[in-house]
């Protein structure tokens, strides 16, 4: 173990378990997440389901693997969106100045004055359940972070003597912010994201929850949750199973950001 960094060895171990399953587990278990047998409905783990089987008699070790890949796959889509967009607002804030950068902000701030969770709920619930939907109603809130910290980071830069010497030289806004400005916003970036899917899992799972996330029978840990609560007190692991694998991806991701800044801390 890294001693000097056990955050980032640990964090990236879990991660990386959980990047596995999400990419090969449906592939490596055995058993399908969608198959019926209702004379092995709700039946503990055992060697020849691990974890058990659902209401139906489903695998729950299948079910649970195929929800990592939902869950993970939704979340890094929606940091990417976000930060494509928050890229290019706070850019455009930082390079403009003046009264676009009043503008964009003020939008920002609108924006934030909606309660974030609220506002993925009211615009999952007009959009419909659906993956792409889902996105889209997170992505609505999670661009505003990558804005202001895009920004921030942009103003204390752009007065230093490359930024100045790529402008002498011809460099246009747009060049000056993909090429010498934004990589170095990138380690900055990269901590916040890795800390924003580990917000988002719990995110969808909540959507996912109230029936606003992918619909079933395809299994995602929000609504493995909901159809197990039910069962709670005959069939627990109905509800330990996804919401284990919950607790450890945010586990992961968190510990995986601390590492990160820890990192870029002790470089800079």
């Amino acid at each position: 173990m890294n001693r000097r960094n056990p955050a980032l060895f640990i964090g990236g171990i879990l991660v990386a378990v959980l990047g596995v399953l999400a990419i090969l587990g449906p592939f490596a278990v055995a058993a399908d997440p969608f198959a019926i047998d209702l004379n092995r409905a709700l039946a503990s783990p055992g060697p020849d389901h691990w974890l058990g089987c659902d209401s139906l008699g489903r695998d729950l070790l299948a079910r649970v693997v195929w929800g990592a890949r939902l869950s993970i796959g939704i979340s890094i889509a929606v940091v990417t969106v976000s930060l494509v967009i928050g890229g290019i607002v706070g850019g455009g804030a930082a390079l403009a100045g003046g009264r676009i950068d009043v503008f964009l902000m003020r939008l920002v701030d609108i924006v934030l004055a909606f309660p974030g969770f609220l506002l993925a709920i009211a615009l999952a619930a007009i959009l419909g359940p659906g993956i792409g939907d889902l996105v889209v109603a997170l992505s609505a809130m999670g661009w505003t972070s990558y804005a202001r910290l895009v920004r921030g980071e942009l103003l204390s830069l752009r007065e230093r003597n490359y930024v100045e010497a790529a402008r002498s030289l011809g460099a246009g806004g747009w060049r000056l912010l993909l090429r010498h400005l934004m990589p170095a916003v990138a380690a900055p970036l990269a901590v916040q994201a890795t800390f924003g899917i580990g917000g988002l899992i719990v995110a969808e799972t909540a959507l996912s929850f109230l029936g606003l996330g992918e619909q079933p029978p395809t299994p995602s840990w929000g609504n493995m949750l909901e159809a197990g609560r039910q069962f709670i007190l005959v069939a627990p692991h109905l509800t330990i199973a996804p919401g284990v694998a919950v607790g450890l991806a945010v586990l992961g991701f968190n510990l995986l950001g601390d590492g990160l800044a820890q990192f870029f801390g002790q470089r800079s």
